[in-house]
């Protein structure tokens, strides 16, 4: 019977202007210029990705199939799988940071598993645990709860609710939102939370001009507001 591949995740810099050795290991590289099958989020970008990082690697001899917020669950999952359960590796690139963590990659990850291939993770910047190592909150307990609603009411209680969540069980509650509104969002949080909750704002993490703050909500009210708007950013209460 033929032994399936691999499927290794492989991260990438979280930001453009950061280069790929500067936040991988060493390690990776071996098993990236192994590879002519990636599953990516996008082709173009992971082209590109590979090419900093792997100029040896032809890329025009590559085969890239894209796994995306568009790809449907089922069998275009599984089709996927299809070259390795004939015996070839893949890797798993995502736009940013660590694959299959709030990442479309996460489908084909557990396909795999139920296909029983190999799944095999590469360390790399994930920006949610970094945003969580340098905040000072609770790291014994912690919660990604992802983007928070749109419409105004439905956000204005998912605040309140991470809030108390965070308060009374002490978790911290990490979240995200759109660059272009994260202005918006910080303002809401600011106008919602209690003066002594503390709110982190991580932004552009690992590239030249990172900024991590973390304060009372009385003492941000007091403070500059950064500029937040169009940086990629995660918000974190506590």
């Amino acid at each position: 019977m033929l032994k399936p591949g691999t499927l290794y995740l492989i991260p990438c810099p979280i930001s453009d202007a950061t280069a790929p050795w500067e936040v991988l290991p060493a390690g990776n590289r071996a098993v990236m210029a192994s590879l002519d099958y990636f599953i990516v989020e996008q082709t173009r970008t992971a082209r590109r990705f590979l090419a900093r990082a792997v100029p040896e690697l032809r890329i025009d001899a590559l085969e890239f199939r894209e796994l995306n917020e568009h790809t449907a669950a089922g069998a275009a999952v599984e089709a996927l799988l299809d070259p390795l359960l004939a015996g070839r590796s893949a890797g798993v690139i995502s736009e940013a940071g660590v694959p299959g963590v709030a990442d479309p990659g996460a489908l084909v990850v557990e396909a795999a598993h139920r296909r029983g291939i190999r799944v095999v993770p590469l360390v790399g910047p994930s920006s949610i645990i970094l945003a969580m190592m340098a905040s000072g909150l609770n790291g014994q307990s912690f919660a990604f709860n992802g983007y928070l609603p749109v419409k105004g009411p439905e956000r204005q209680r998912a605040i309140r609710h991470y809030e108390r969540w965070a308060r009374t069980e002490r978790q911290t509650q990490l979240f995200i939102e759109a660059p272009y509104r994260n202005a918006k969002l910080f303002g809401e949080l600011l106008q919602s939370l209690q003066p002594d909750t503390r709110l982190l704002v991580a932004a552009d993490l690992t590239a030249p001009d990172e900024r991590i703050a973390m304060r009372t909500v009385a003492e941000w009210r007091c403070a500059e507001v950064p500029d937040l708007q169009r940086h990629p950013a995660i918000f974190g209460i506590g």
